[in-house]
């Protein structure tokens, strides 16, 4: 559930990004996920460990109803309970 969710927040801010900076085409988007991400469900004492294939097909599945359809997700597990956007493709 924790891996949807963190999804979720990644595709918001990826569209967040690209309205802002008006990305049209984007192609890839690089993130860095921590083992243990905390996916923001307002609750505090529900740190999981995040699978990486299960991320994946939720980025995939929430992606594929927006702008993001096409893109490809490169993630990159690091240590650490956050997670960040390193890089941002357009074609």
């Amino acid at each position: 559930m924790h891996d949807f969710l963190l999804a979720k927040q990644i595709i918001d801010k990826v569209l967040e990004i690209t309205q802002e900076k008006k990305l049209e085409q984007v192609s890839k988007v690089f993130l860095e996920v921590g083992t243990i991400s905390m996916a923001h469900d307002s609750f505090d004492e529900h740190p999981e460990e995040i699978n990486l294939e299960n991320l994946q097909f939720g980025l995939e599945s929430i992606a594929k109803d927006t702008i993001l359809k096409d893109v490809k997700f490169n993630i990159k597990k690091t240590e650490g309970d956050s997670w960040k956007i390193t890089n941002i493709e357009v074609k």
